[in-house]
């Protein structure tokens, strides 16, 4: 954690509200995003119980599993929740602007720009917490191999239609969360702490209700006291004031209502079954069916704090004016999903429950270059992100004092000019004899240039090294004149990508070897299924 959020934290212990961690909003937000609220059964991990899923705020759907035990219903819920966010997600897939992208010829082996359709937006799913991000991850491992009866007659509980597609989306949504700065899938909560440091600490700011306490409380209260209420009020029932945002249920819910709901509802099942004529079947057929709609009332009282919540932090986070670079970030999102779209159209396999030895080093190192160019991104935009990166000596503020033409002495002389600035902030510059290099933000890229040596106490020189221009005198405006106010940074505002990979045909022995070769396909081929994968 650094100064500035502990300041903030600190400041928002006295306060009693909490206090702005950014100026900008640091992630792209959707006009329409599908916002996912589920709910699981205590006891059997990723067991359904009931969602509220939708992209009108006024009108979410409902989706309840009366007996999370019966396979028929759960399978019951997961082609209705297909049925809602299937089209949502096809609903982007057609809407395409030509794009340029760079690819190897397989002839030549070079790198060439190929002219390829790139979807001009793309779905965008948000959740109340971290855990139903991890829900989401879990709901797609589960779905995407599952064979409906069309593509196995043979399969011993076969799934319904659009199942195993569904799977897959939430497989590459949960996949593409774990790239820092990537906004497909997003949680509530992670939006708001990122944006606002509350007085408690980073465990209970995992919960919704609680966290928007400190950020929005009611009037005349303060943060920590509505955080409070919202964590541990109870009516006269015993039940929370503010239920959990899912996934998990509040243990006193289960065992004082729920519990008796669904025995009411086996009971009523059971009847129903066991009717001898018609008379008796309409009788317990309403029984059924008022029993089943007691449990949707008792999951919907439960779903709709947190809807309403997910819906509040969305027009928290949306006041904030959105960064600069967060457009360039979600432009890389739309190419993530327009190209999971097009393996979906291609009749790919599923995504395979491990990765290779080649797939997870690349993911691996996308993933650090990603989070460099975060932060760097992050900082560039936010004066108050900036601040907490010169409180470290990553970055520094300088006023420029004099500046000296000079000239490489080459066969080709080109510009090298010396920068003499003075700076109140406290630079780790180092004194020794390694060239350090620091960069400035210049017509929407950067400019290099090479710390030299200290003047004197708060005063330094700098010697510029690119973006000049390729004439022998430097361009207008690239060079700064005197008494130009001007933000280094230590941390290169662009990442390079890493060391190229072997290909997976020639994975070394040390990290598992070549795919298999037992036919044309066996390496695309999923692992066959566990326990662990089913519902």
């Amino acid at each position: 954690m650094s100064l500035i959020n502990t300041l903030a934290r600190l400041e928002a212990t006295r306060s009693g509200h909490a206090q702005p961690l950014a100026t900008t909003r640091h992630r792209h937000l959707s006009d329409r995003p599908l916002v996912l609220v589920p709910l699981t059964t205590a006891g059997e991990a990723g067991a359904p119980l009931g969602a509220l899923v939708g992209t009108d705020r006024e009108a979410p759907r409902l989706l309840v599993v009366p007996q999370p035990r019966d396979r028929d219903l759960r399978f019951a819920f997961l082609a209705d929740l297909a049925e809602t966010v299937l089209p949502h997600l096809d609903s982007y897939a057609d809407d395409t602007e030509p794009a340029e992208r760079n690819e190897t010829d397989p002839e030549t082996g070079k790198r060439v720009k190929v002219e390829v359709e790139l979807c001009r937006d793309a779905p965008q799913l948000i959740v109340p917490s971290r855990s139903g991000i991890d829900y989401v991850r879990l709901l797609g491992r589960s779905m995407r191999f599952r064979r409906t009866a069309e593509q196995d007659p043979d399969a011993p509980y076969p799934a319904p239609p659009h199942i195993p597609l569904l799977g897959r989306w939430l497989t590459h949504y949960g996949e593409r969360v774990r790239t820092p700065g990537a906004a497909l899938l997003l949680c509530a909560t992670d939006l708001l702490s990122r944006h606002w440091a509350t007085g408690q600490s980073s465990l209970e700011d995992l919960h919704l209700g609680a966290l928007l306490a400190w950020i929005d409380p009611p009037e005349g209260e303060s943060g920590a006291e509505a955080a409070r209420r919202a964590e541990t009020g109870r009516d006269a029932r015993g039940q929370l004031l503010c239920p959990p945002a899912g996934p998990a249920t509040d243990p006193a819910f289960d065992n004082a209502l729920l519990a008796p709901a669904i025995d009411a509802y086996d009971l009523a099942r059971k009847n129903f079954a066991g009717a001898e004529d018609g008379g008796s079947a309409d009788a317990r057929l309403g029984e059924l069916a008022a029993a089943e709609r007691h449990v949707r009332d008792l999951l919907s009282a439960q779903l709709l704090p947190a809807w309403h919540a997910t819906w509040r932090a969305l027009d928290l986070v949306r006041a904030l004016p959105e960064g600069p670079r967060a457009a360039e970030r979600w432009t890389r999102d739309r190419w993530s999903y327009t190209g999971h779209r097009d393996r979906v159209r291609a009749g790919e396999p599923p995504q395979p429950r491990r990765d290779s030895a080649v797939g997870a080093a690349q993911k691996l190192a996308s993933r650090e270059t990603e989070q460099a160019r975060l932060e760097a991104q992050e900082a560039l935009d936010d004066p108050l992100v900036m601040a907490a990166r010169r409180l470290t000596g990553e970055a520094f503020t300088s006023e420029v004092t004099g500046v000296e033409p000079a000239w490489t002495e080459t066969k080709r002389p080109t510009p090298r000019p010396l920068v003499t600035v003075r700076t109140a902030d406290l630079p780790q510059l180092g004194g020794g004899d390694e060239q350090v290099k620091v960069y400035r933000s210049l017509d929407g890229g950067s400019q290099s240039a090479e710390f030299v040596r200290w003047e004197a106490a708060g005063v330094l020189t700098l010697r510029l090294l690119n973006a000049m221009g390729r004439a022998k005198d430097p361009a207008p405006g690239t060079v700064p004149e005197v008494g130009d106010r001007i933000c280094w940074t230590l941390f290169p505002h662009e990442q390079r990508g890493g060391a190229k990979l072997p290909d997976p045909e020639d994975t070394p022995w040390t990290h598992g070897g070549p795919p298999a070769v037992d036919g044309d396909d066996a390496h695309e081929r999923p692992d066959p299924i566990t326990p662990d994968d089913l519902l």
